[in-house]
Protein backbone atom coordinates (compact mmCIF):
# COMPACT_ATOMS: atom_id res chain seq x y z
CA UNK A 1 0.00 0.00 0.00
CA UNK A 2 1.64 3.33 -1.07
CA UNK A 3 2.62 6.10 1.96
CA UNK A 4 -0.22 8.31 2.70
CA UNK A 5 2.34 11.11 2.46
CA UNK A 6 5.72 11.78 1.21
CA UNK A 7 7.60 14.48 2.97
CA UNK A 8 10.14 16.68 1.29
CA UNK A 9 13.03 19.15 2.67
CA UNK A 10 10.41 22.13 2.49
CA UNK A 11 7.22 20.12 1.88
CA UNK A 12 5.01 17.49 2.23
CA UNK A 13 2.45 15.89 0.15
CA UNK A 14 -0.26 14.13 1.32
CA UNK A 15 -1.55 11.47 -1.36
CA UNK A 16 -4.48 9.49 -0.06
CA UNK A 17 -6.99 10.84 -2.30
CA UNK A 18 -5.47 11.25 -4.91
CA UNK A 19 -5.51 9.00 -8.21
CA UNK A 20 -1.38 9.04 -9.30
CA UNK A 21 0.65 9.18 -6.53
CA UNK A 22 4.10 10.52 -5.95
CA UNK A 23 6.73 8.92 -8.11
CA UNK A 24 10.56 9.52 -8.00
CA UNK A 25 9.93 9.93 -12.24
CA UNK A 26 7.57 12.78 -11.52
CA UNK A 27 10.37 13.99 -8.89
CA UNK A 28 12.87 13.82 -11.14
CA UNK A 29 10.49 15.61 -13.68
CA UNK A 30 9.45 18.40 -10.74
CA UNK A 31 13.59 18.73 -10.51
CA UNK A 32 14.38 19.00 -13.35
CA UNK A 33 11.84 21.89 -14.29
CA UNK A 34 12.36 23.63 -11.01
CA UNK A 35 16.29 24.30 -12.39
CA UNK A 36 15.39 25.30 -15.55
CA UNK A 37 13.28 28.03 -13.94
CA UNK A 38 16.03 28.23 -11.02
CA UNK A 39 18.80 28.67 -14.21
CA UNK A 40 17.22 32.26 -15.04
CA UNK A 41 17.46 31.53 -18.56
CA UNK A 42 13.37 31.62 -19.12
CA UNK A 43 11.59 34.53 -17.76
CA UNK A 44 9.56 32.66 -15.02
CA UNK A 45 6.18 34.95 -13.71
CA UNK A 46 2.83 32.79 -14.17
CA UNK A 47 3.59 29.22 -14.63
CA UNK A 48 0.22 26.59 -15.35
CA UNK A 49 0.58 22.85 -14.20
CA UNK A 50 -1.60 21.02 -16.29
CA UNK A 51 -3.12 17.75 -13.97
CA UNK A 52 -1.72 18.94 -11.23
CA UNK A 53 -2.43 15.61 -9.38
CA UNK A 54 -1.77 16.07 -5.75
CA UNK A 55 0.13 19.59 -6.33
CA UNK A 56 3.37 17.67 -6.41
CA UNK A 57 5.05 19.63 -9.34
CA UNK A 58 3.70 23.32 -8.39
CA UNK A 59 5.32 23.12 -4.99
CA UNK A 60 8.57 21.81 -6.71
CA UNK A 61 8.40 24.48 -9.01
CA UNK A 62 7.58 27.44 -6.16
CA UNK A 63 10.48 26.07 -4.13
CA UNK A 64 12.64 27.70 -7.43
CA UNK A 65 11.22 30.46 -8.18
CA UNK A 66 9.08 33.21 -7.23
CA UNK A 67 5.96 33.18 -9.83
CA UNK A 68 2.27 32.86 -9.37
CA UNK A 69 1.87 29.17 -10.05
CA UNK A 70 -1.96 27.85 -11.31
CA UNK A 71 -2.69 23.97 -11.65
CA UNK A 72 -5.72 22.62 -13.09
CA UNK A 73 -7.39 19.27 -12.39
CA UNK A 74 -9.95 17.30 -13.40
CA UNK A 75 -10.40 14.47 -10.53
CA UNK A 76 -12.12 15.76 -8.09
CA UNK A 77 -10.48 13.85 -5.37
CA UNK A 78 -7.04 15.01 -6.35
CA UNK A 79 -8.21 18.42 -6.83
CA UNK A 80 -9.24 18.28 -3.41
CA UNK A 81 -5.52 16.84 -2.26
CA UNK A 82 -3.58 19.22 -4.18
CA UNK A 83 -5.51 22.38 -2.45
CA UNK A 84 -4.75 20.94 0.85
CA UNK A 85 -0.94 20.28 0.07
CA UNK A 86 -0.66 23.66 -1.60
CA UNK A 87 -2.34 25.29 1.34
CA UNK A 88 0.07 23.70 3.96
CA UNK A 89 3.07 25.06 2.30
CA UNK A 90 4.85 28.45 2.65
CA UNK A 91 3.83 29.30 -0.75
CA UNK A 92 0.20 29.23 -0.67
CA UNK A 93 -0.52 33.18 -1.56
CA UNK A 94 0.82 32.69 -5.24
CA UNK A 95 -0.53 28.99 -5.43
CA UNK A 96 -3.38 28.40 -6.92
CA UNK A 97 -5.46 24.98 -8.11
CA UNK A 98 -8.43 24.71 -10.63
CA UNK A 99 -11.04 22.48 -10.77
CA UNK A 100 -11.88 22.03 -14.19
CA UNK A 101 -11.65 20.34 -17.79
CA UNK A 102 -8.05 22.05 -19.27
CA UNK A 103 -9.43 21.97 -22.48
CA UNK A 104 -12.06 23.99 -21.94
CA UNK A 105 -9.70 26.20 -20.15
CA UNK A 106 -8.28 29.56 -21.31
CA UNK A 107 -6.38 32.14 -19.48
CA UNK A 108 -6.78 35.85 -19.40
CA UNK A 109 -2.98 36.26 -19.41
CA UNK A 110 -0.63 33.94 -20.87
CA UNK A 111 1.53 31.82 -19.24
CA UNK A 112 5.55 31.79 -19.27
CA UNK A 113 6.05 28.55 -18.18
CA UNK A 114 3.33 25.41 -18.78
CA UNK A 115 4.35 22.02 -17.66
CA UNK A 116 2.68 18.50 -17.35
CA UNK A 117 2.82 15.45 -16.96
CA UNK A 118 -0.31 14.42 -19.19
CA UNK A 119 -2.03 10.94 -19.81
CA UNK A 120 0.06 7.72 -20.47
CA UNK A 121 -0.39 4.26 -22.09
CA UNK A 122 -2.55 4.84 -25.20
CA UNK A 123 -4.26 1.65 -25.80
CA UNK A 124 -2.26 -0.27 -22.88
CA UNK A 125 -4.54 -2.76 -20.70
CA UNK A 126 -7.16 -0.37 -19.01
CA UNK A 127 -7.94 -0.84 -15.40
CA UNK A 128 -11.69 -0.75 -14.24
CA UNK A 129 -11.48 2.59 -12.51
CA UNK A 130 -12.75 4.92 -14.67
CA UNK A 131 -10.80 8.17 -12.99
CA UNK A 132 -7.64 6.08 -12.80
CA UNK A 133 -8.00 5.72 -16.66
CA UNK A 134 -8.75 9.17 -16.76
CA UNK A 135 -5.44 10.02 -14.84
CA UNK A 136 -3.31 7.37 -17.14
CA UNK A 137 -4.47 6.87 -20.72
CA UNK A 138 -5.52 9.56 -22.66
CA UNK A 139 -9.25 8.90 -22.68
CA UNK A 140 -9.80 12.55 -21.42
CA UNK A 141 -6.71 14.34 -22.55
CA UNK A 142 -5.10 13.42 -25.89
CA UNK A 143 -1.62 14.93 -26.92
CA UNK A 144 -3.13 16.88 -29.66
CA UNK A 145 -5.38 18.84 -26.83
CA UNK A 146 -2.65 19.05 -24.69
CA UNK A 147 -0.53 20.98 -27.86
CA UNK A 148 -3.67 22.90 -28.56
CA UNK A 149 -4.00 24.10 -24.48
CA UNK A 150 -0.46 24.73 -24.79
CA UNK A 151 -0.64 27.16 -28.28
CA UNK A 152 -3.61 28.77 -26.80
CA UNK A 153 -2.21 29.90 -23.17
CA UNK A 154 1.61 30.27 -23.41
CA UNK A 155 3.10 33.38 -24.13
CA UNK A 156 5.17 34.03 -27.36
CA UNK A 157 8.15 33.26 -26.12
CA UNK A 158 7.09 30.97 -23.27
CA UNK A 159 8.55 27.82 -22.96
CA UNK A 160 6.60 24.34 -21.92
CA UNK A 161 8.06 21.03 -20.51
CA UNK A 162 6.40 17.72 -20.44
CA UNK A 163 7.29 14.35 -19.24
CA UNK A 164 6.49 11.24 -21.26
CA UNK A 165 7.19 7.44 -21.93
CA UNK A 166 10.30 6.95 -24.29
CA UNK A 167 8.68 5.18 -26.66
CA UNK A 168 5.85 8.23 -27.49
CA UNK A 169 8.02 11.38 -26.71
CA UNK A 170 8.73 10.86 -30.98
CA UNK A 171 5.26 11.32 -31.68
CA UNK A 172 4.96 13.82 -29.76
CA UNK A 173 7.41 15.81 -31.01
CA UNK A 174 6.39 15.10 -34.54
CA UNK A 175 3.08 16.72 -33.57
CA UNK A 176 4.34 19.88 -31.54
CA UNK A 177 6.92 20.39 -34.68
CA UNK A 178 3.24 21.05 -36.55
CA UNK A 179 2.46 24.06 -34.09
CA UNK A 180 5.76 25.47 -34.75
CA UNK A 181 7.35 24.26 -31.68
CA UNK A 182 10.99 22.98 -31.21
CA UNK A 183 12.84 20.72 -28.53
CA UNK A 184 15.25 23.22 -26.58
CA UNK A 185 15.84 20.42 -24.20
CA UNK A 186 15.75 16.48 -24.01
CA UNK A 187 16.56 14.15 -20.76
CA UNK A 188 15.76 10.31 -21.12
CA UNK A 189 15.60 8.29 -18.41
CA UNK A 190 17.03 5.23 -17.08
CA UNK A 191 15.24 3.32 -14.19
CA UNK A 192 18.93 1.91 -13.61
CA UNK A 193 21.86 1.92 -15.19
CA UNK A 194 21.23 -1.59 -16.81
CA UNK A 195 17.95 -0.78 -17.94
CA UNK A 196 16.37 0.80 -21.21
CA UNK A 197 14.70 4.32 -21.26
CA UNK A 198 11.63 4.61 -20.03
CA UNK A 199 10.61 8.56 -19.61
CA UNK A 200 11.61 11.27 -21.52
CA UNK A 201 11.61 15.17 -20.23
CA UNK A 202 11.64 17.50 -23.05
CA UNK A 203 11.32 21.27 -22.58
CA UNK A 204 10.07 23.19 -25.87
CA UNK A 205 10.11 26.68 -27.47
CA UNK A 206 8.33 28.60 -30.18
CA UNK A 207 11.56 28.94 -31.78
CA UNK A 208 14.41 26.61 -34.24
CA UNK A 209 17.08 25.96 -32.25
CA UNK A 210 19.41 22.69 -32.05
CA UNK A 211 18.04 20.66 -28.87
CA UNK A 212 20.34 20.18 -25.64
CA UNK A 213 20.11 16.16 -25.76
CA UNK A 214 21.57 14.23 -22.34
CA UNK A 215 20.63 11.82 -20.63
CA UNK A 216 20.05 10.44 -16.77
CA UNK A 217 19.93 6.97 -14.70
CA UNK A 218 18.03 6.88 -11.71
CA UNK A 219 19.91 4.22 -9.75
CA UNK A 220 23.37 2.76 -10.36
CA UNK A 221 24.50 -0.61 -10.63
CA UNK A 222 24.28 -1.37 -6.65
CA UNK A 223 20.80 0.49 -6.73
CA UNK A 224 21.63 3.85 -5.22
CA UNK A 225 20.98 7.47 -6.62
CA UNK A 226 23.58 8.46 -9.50
CA UNK A 227 25.09 11.52 -9.08
CA UNK A 228 23.62 12.99 -11.66
CA UNK A 229 20.10 11.81 -10.18
CA UNK A 230 21.44 13.31 -6.58
CA UNK A 231 22.42 16.39 -7.98
CA UNK A 232 18.90 17.13 -9.13
CA UNK A 233 17.05 15.83 -6.33
CA UNK A 234 19.03 17.04 -3.80
CA UNK A 235 17.40 20.06 -2.82
CA UNK A 236 14.16 18.13 -1.87
CA UNK A 237 14.53 14.46 -0.82
CA UNK A 238 15.01 14.73 2.91
CA UNK A 239 17.91 11.78 2.86
CA UNK A 240 20.16 13.42 0.05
Amino acid sequence: MPNTFFRFKQFTVHQNRAVLKVSTDSCLFGAWVGREAASKKHEVRRVLDIGAGTGLLMLMMAQQCDAVIEGIEIDKASYEQARDNIESSSWKKRLQVIFGDVKEFSAERKYDFILSNPPFYENDLKSDLAHRNMAMHNDGLKFGDLLQVVNRNLSADGCFAVLLPFHRAGVFISMAKELQFDVDKRTDVKQTVHHSFFRSMLLFRRKDTAAEVNSIAIKDANNNYTAASSELLKDYYLYL
